[in-house]
């Protein structure tokens, strides 16, 4: 077990440092087929509750989706997703102290994000989708998560799956970050993502988890999703989403003790728990304990 690394990312209202402790990200979902709480939150009213909720739980960063990816998903337009999601970005201006990333693959709708407040920008397509995406990122000098994604939402978990997930995984993210890198993204600027849960096997998600430190040696800070998936519910012998959180929070364990920078999660106040208890194994003695409430 290494410590991590330390990184810096400069957001236009402030810098993230990543490697002291771990930044939990909170997901908020404006869609209505997302696998885990599509249509919960998908009017702006209660999108922005949920956001407040979110950071009073101990979110560092809140991340919005309009487009759902899980298996089977259906693509949208660009202009059905800036509508999903703009009206949710100006209705939080000023609302919250932690930053919003969006998640979109789409430049128009990165573009749209950014103007609306949007401080980091999160492609599960590592560009594959639309590079021009990582141009947005250059010029709105925004952050940018790069994920590997083997196929696309709609057919990712019935084609066939790499037969070494390691070198599949290493691959696309030196193609996704060198794309960036071409579009004029600083190094400084990108984070990597496994993709766990898309287009790997059961055992290739754990496989993932258990060698995240190689993935640490390109030389990025990682962000890691394992948040109620499918893999979770198959180890727990078919347990629902709703069903999912202690297993969420020994995937989420893991890739701190691996690795991760960032995990992004549905159970905030849980994970966020998780994580300050991960973080003090990796850095025993340093973090400061907190009085017993009375």
């Amino acid at each position: 077990m290494r410590l991590r690394k330390k990184f810096t990312l400069w957001l236009p209202s402030r810098r993230l440092v990543l490697g002291e402790r771990t930044l939990v990200m909170g997901v908020l979902n404006v869609t209505p087929d997302s696998f885990s709480d599509g249509g919960v939150y998908f009017g702006a009213d209660a999108a922005v509750a949920r956001a407040i909720e979110l950071e009073r739980a101990g979110a560092d960063i809140l991340d919005i989706g309009g487009e759902s990816t899980r298996p089977g998903a259906q693509a949208i337009s660009a202009e059905e997703e800036r509508r999903r999601i703009l009206p949710v970005l100006e209705k939080l201006r000023g609302r919250l102290s932690i930053p919003v990333s969006v998640d979109t693959s789409k430049a128009e709708v990165a573009e749209a994000a950014a103007g609306a407040g949007a401080e980091i920008l999160n492609d599960v397509t590592g560009l594959r989708a639309d590079p021009r995406l990582a141009e947005v990122a250059r010029r709105r000098r925004r952050p940018l998560i790069l994920m590997h994604m083997r196929g696309e939402p709609r057919t990712m978990q019935k084609t066939p799956f790499a037969r070494d997930v390691l070198r599949d995984v290493t691959a696309g993210l030196r193609r996704a970050a060198a794309t960036a890198r071409r579009a004029g993204v600083a190094k400084s600027q990108i984070v990597l993502d496994p993709g766990i849960g898309f287009g790997k096997s059961y055992a290739q998600n754990f496989e993932l988890l258990a060698r995240l430190p190689e993935l640490a040696r390109l030389g990025f800070p990682l962000l890691v999703g394992t948040s109620r998936k499918s893999f979770i519910g198959q180890a727990l012998g078919g347990a629902p989403e709703a069903e999912r959180a202690w297993g969420t929070a020994a995937t989420v364990a893991a890739s701190i003790l691996g690795g991760a920078h960032i995990v992004r999660v549905h159970d905030v106040a849980e994970m966020a728990q998780v994580a300050r208890v991960a973080d003090a194994i990796l850095r025993p003695g340093l973090a400061a304990p907190r009085p017993p409430s009375q």
